[in-house]
């Protein structure tokens, strides 16, 4: 592999995410966040696609796969954000240059790690015959793109619809995990690095930081933690909301009735069911999610 791909890329993502960062500070204009995101994963990966010149079948279709992903999620989230106006993470920071800068420092960071398995395979001289790992990957990335985008679209049009004000998603794939776009988000990308492993070798197997740094993110930090927390001071108290959150699974399809009554531990363990998941429900709410694990009253039922 040409290890100069990895200071180059990195050198692009801090420059391109630099740019925004200085349009969204000097304008107080926060609506191409995501957009700048987004598609500094389509930088990278024609970038090194086209550098490295060799243009090997498994380097194109990753390549592909990323320009898809990007450019469709650029383009929604952008959409999305002229339509709903100002991007209310940036309340705390339009007036803090710190804040504001931490912010795309991690993007960046966020962008170059993630992209790591394409970075690698693009810059690799070695490209074996395609392998079971490459089908079943792409598979993972359709499957996972094609859960991605329904379930964006279904909640957009859940929330544009006026008689959904002040309720919670419960369409089409919300049915069966309370983030499925979270969900497809990450499978995509976990094929996308088990689409690369034909050609990893010695220290290249660590770009498997891409895929885990990505589900943590949206596991522990910027992801599924902020928007239970939005959630659940929303609906906390509201009975059909709880029982919604007690059978519906936080990441993972799952149909409710089976979800509903797998164990607590193995929710916990199997299925991200994290107690920092349920840390702003109402404290009457904690009281009864604990007698409810120890044998007391039946989950309220939604009517």
């Amino acid at each position: 592999m040409d290890s100069h791909f990895l200071g180059l890329t990195a050198i692009v993502t801090l420059g391109y995410q630099f740019t925004f960062f200085i349009i969204t500070a000097l304008f107080r204009f926060d609506k191409v966040t995501d957009f700048a995101g987004s598609t500094n994963f389509i930088v990278l990966a024609i970038l090194t696609l086209i550098l490295k010149g060799s243009w090997y079948f498994r380097q194109v279709v990753l390549s592909l796969f990323v320009v898809i992903w990007g450019l469709r999620l650029g383009l929604f989230l952008l959409m999305r954000i002229l339509q709903w106006g100002e991007d209310r993470r940036f309340d705390d920071k339009r007036d803090n240059l710190v804040k504001l800068a931490i912010f795309w420092i991690l993007q960046a960071i966020w962008v170059w790690t993630v992209s790591l398995p394409v970075t690698v395979v693009n810059a690799s001289d070695k490209q074996p015959s395609v392998q079971a790992q490459d089908i079943i990957g792409w598979i993972m990335w359709i499957i996972g793109i094609l859960v991605e985008i329904t379930a964006d679209q279904q909640k957009l049009a859940f929330k544009n619809s006026p008689e959904n004000r002040g309720r919670w998603c419960t369409v089409g794939l919300w049915k069966y995990s309370r983030h499925p776009n979270y969900f497809g988000e990450i499978f995509l990308w976990w094929g996308i690095f088990l689409a690369s492993t034909p050609v990893l070798e010695g220290a290249e197997w660590l770009v498997v930081f891409g895929p885990v740094f990505l589900t943590s993110l949206l596991l522990f930090v910027s992801g599924i933690p902020l928007l239970e927390a939005s959630a659940d001071k929303k609906f906390g108290n509201v009975a059909a909301y709880r029982s919604y959150k007690s059978k519906t699974s936080p990441l993972i399809l799952l149909p409710p009735g089976v979800y509903g009554s797998l164990p607590q531990w193995f929710k916990a363990i199997v299925l991200f069911e994290f107690p920092l998941y349920s840390r702003n429900l109402p404290q009457e709410e904690l009281s009864w999610n604990r007698s409810s694990q120890q044998g007391g009253r039946a989950d309220p039922k939604i009517s």
